[in-house]
């Protein structure tokens, strides 16, 4: 990671950007409906102005909405 963050000129404290970049959540959103069933929604909170910089010089783009499996 250390020569990742030296490559991509984000300095030379790895731990730094992973902390920074941890701080992104992911929340389940589960709204009932009238019918009984519930819309199950698995979403990534968007990232801070500081957070899209890191993503940015690392190549990385989250999604909005991830993808729905047996554990949500």
């Amino acid at each position: 990671m250390s020569q990742l963050c030296k490559s991509k000129n984000l300095g030379n404290e790895p731990r730094k950007v992973l902390d920074d970049i941890a701080r992104i959540q992911v929340c389940d959103v589960i709204l009932p409906t009238k019918a009984g069933t519930e819309i199950k929604l698995r979403c990534v909170t968007k990232p801070d102005k500081h957070q899209n910089i890191l993503l940015h010089h690392l190549g990385l783009q989250l999604p909005a909405r991830l993808t729905q499996n047996s554990d949500l």
